[in-house]
């Protein structure tokens, strides 16, 4: 039986979504740290887009296949007027963020056990 590529989308995107409440949950820690630049993950979609498909060698003169690019963390841009703290984290943003990270690892979850069910049921007739 060949591998459903849904199932690692699913996987790439949940490793994505826990990289980002990582994040998020930094930035929240450090609201308070003087000098504290607030970061977030790129968003999933650029990381799809520099994700190649990965090549099956079927016999040992093929050529290997492209390995999958990590997850980028990177400073956020000043959203408000400047803390004289020198601190950039925005508590409701990163609240907001935390509240869509949940929502998305919900919608994963449920997908993934929706097509697991269906798939199921087409294997038990």
């Amino acid at each position: 039986m060949e591998p459903v590529n849904l199932f690692n989308l699913a996987t790439r995107q949940s490793q994505w979504l826990s990289v980002r409440q990582s994040s998020v949950a930094g930035n929240i820690a450090n609201a308070n740290t003087p000098g504290y630049t607030a970061t977030d993950v790129e968003p999933f979609e650029k990381v799809l887009d520099r994700t190649a498909v990965r090549l099956s060698a079927t016999q040992s003169g093929h050529l290997g296949g492209v390995t999958e690019a990590a997850f980028t963390v990177k400073p956020q841009e000043p959203t408000g007027p400047a803390m004289p703290s020198k601190n950039t984290v925005v508590m409701e943003n990163e609240l907001m963020k935390a509240g869509e990270i949940r929502r998305s690892f919900e919608l994963n979850t449920a997908i993934v056990k929706a097509f697991h069910t269906m798939m199921m049921t087409t294997i038990k007739g």
